[in-house]
């Protein structure tokens, strides 16, 4: 296919368009980019930048974009148009007169939001990441592709001058709404390309489409009935949307159409690898084949074996693979009538149970506040839990406010009759974690309509209702203040905890409905 560059700005570059995997890590050998592993994965190291860098993410302010982003100045940081066009210009002419990568792929598995992206990047790296976590067009799609609905334009050697650029570092990734490009500059961290089309995507479905994106991971179970978990890292999202008796719709990023489907926006999976093994993490553990991309692992001294253990360059140590790769996946990845959402939280506290059924006020409250925390002893320098609150569990990539989201969600719910829970895959009360065996226990009785008549008391602190009984779970494990020393320390930790859930509601209290503030603790 003849491909004319010159359109987007860059001129006598070397195009190489829609190279096979294969042919992209043999570029990577070639020029010196990245080294196979003993697994048949192949293994890039991504310079100076190992994770996302949020402060240097930006939004082109313009008349689209102006009165609906949330312009909370920490999040969605504003960056002036003609600045744009200005720094657009630079990062072209930079690439002109080089190899470049040139990929054509989908975002969005229901064809009815099908959005296509084309993404020219200056390593065969970058390339490769594209090719694995978005979806793939056939050869006629591919034939008749046209015009892309978005260009990703990304150019890790191109470093900007904050004083003439209007950057805040060497280093950017910014979004125009009204030009439809991401250009990203200074990082070769290739999770800034995705998280720069789920941000597109987090603003275009729900104000043009009326779809709720979410950050979450998704399954189905044999009766076509979906469940959803969102929870932040560390809450044991991956492990527990990966369950052999279904089949897994996406592991981060899907989209809740007005008509109950739910569809990924992508077409692979991006994890971390961090102390992976063959006995905890299996299905990712077998991922790890040909074509499958590496960040950042470090090798057993002497060979080609990667030692998941060494953080010596990031904890941040990642892979990226085709959806494909894993065995039991829906196809498309698409899914039909929702029935169970899980808020996963890693609570250090101690206070939340190992399950709780929210209401639908209850269920946006939580959404927005998007909460897990971290325990002592976990950190140099924590000393005691500390909590982590990310609205929408996942506020970096959310463009609008936090409330628009939340009503979109708590509509959602009502109108389709879905069961959200509140699963706590932290600590029981002081004594030990919940164990993974556990957790599996009461999100299978979820998942398999055991609790739709179980009984339930409510929680004295948040409102929430906990089930009295769970098939295989012992009793007193259901209620967290057993699990403490005294009813004293219960009631304590249950205290401050709900004290930081009303600190952190306070910057959204000005735009929340009576009903949504409603959702809050009890105290």
């Amino acid at each position: 296919m003849s491909l004319d560059l010159t359109v987007y700005g860059i001129e006598n570059a070397k195009i190489n368009y829609q190279l096979s995997a294969d042919e992209l890590e043999k570029e990577m050998v070639r020029n010196g980019q990245g080294e196979v592993t003993s697994s048949g994965a192949i293994n890039m190291l991504t310079g100076e930048f190992t994770g996302r860098s949020p402060k240097d993410r930006f939004i082109v302010k313009d008349e689209i974009t102006e009165n609906s982003v949330w312009w909370d100045g920490k999040i969605n940081i504003p960056f002036d148009a003609e600045k744009f066009d200005r720094l657009y210009e630079k990062v072209v002419k930079h690439l002109s007169n080089r190899e470049v990568y040139v990929r054509d792929a989908y975002a969005c598995a229901d064809d009815r939001y099908k959005t296509k992206i084309r993404a020219i990047t200056e390593t065969p790296g970058a390339n490769l990441f594209i090719y694995n976590m978005f979806i793939r067009p056939t050869e006629e799609e591919l034939q008749n592709f046209g015009e892309a609905d978005w260009t990703i334009v990304n150019a890790p050697s191109f470093m900007a001058n904050p004083e003439e650029d209007g950057t805040i570092s060497h280093n950017f990734s910014i979004l125009n709404f009204k030009r439809k490009i991401i250009i990203n500059g200074g990082t070769g961290y290739t999770g800034e390309m995705k998280k720069g089309v789920f941000s597109a995507l987090n603003f275009i479905l729900p104000v043009e489409k009326n779809v709720l994106p979410m950050h979450c991971s998704a399954n189905s179970g044999n009766d076509g009935d979906t469940a959803l978990f969102f929870g932040l890292s560390g809450t044991g999202k991956t492990t527990l949307s990966a369950d052999k008796n279904r089949r897994l719709i996406g592991d981060d990023e899907h989209g809740w159409t007005p008509d109950d489907t739910v569809f990924n926006f992508e077409g692979g999976c991006y994890a971390k690898v961090i102390n992976l093994s063959a006995e905890g993490e299996p299905e990712i553990f077998g991922a790890i084949k040909k074509g499958a991309l590496l960040e950042n692992v470090k090798f057993v001294e002497g060979s080609n074996v990667v030692d998941y253990t060494n953080d010596e360059i990031t904890e941040n140590t990642r892979v990226s693979y085709p959806i494909d790769y894993i065995e039991n996946i829906a196809v498309p990845s698409v899914g039909k009538n929702p029935k169970n959402i899980f808020f996963l939280s890693f609570d250090a506290f101690g206070v939340f149970p190992p399950i709780a059924k929210l209401n639908a006020q209850q269920a946006a409250y939580l959404f927005i506040s998007g909460y897990t925390s971290k325990v002592a002893g976990t950190e140099a320098g924590i000393t005691e839990p500390q909590t982590t609150f990310s609205n929408c569990f996942g506020a970096p990539f959310m463009p609008l406010h936090p409330t628009k989201y939340a009503k979109m969600l708590s509509e959602k719910v009502e109108s389709s009759n879905v069961n959200v829970w509140l699963i706590n895959t932290g600590w029981n009360g002081q004594k030990k974690r919940m164990s993974l065996k556990d957790t599996r226990a009461v999100i299978n009785a979820a998942l398999s309509g055991k609790l739709d008549n179980a009984t339930f008391r409510q929680d004295p602190f948040f409102g929430f209702q906990i089930p009295e009984k769970v098939e295989g779970v012992d009793a007193e494990k259901l209620d967290p203040a057993t699990s403490f020393d005294s009813s004293e320390a219960y009631e304590k930790n249950a205290v401050i905890l709900a004290g930081k859930f009303k600190e952190n509601f306070k910057k959204f209290e000005e735009f929340a409905s009576e009903e949504l503030l409603a959702g809050g603790p009890i105290i």
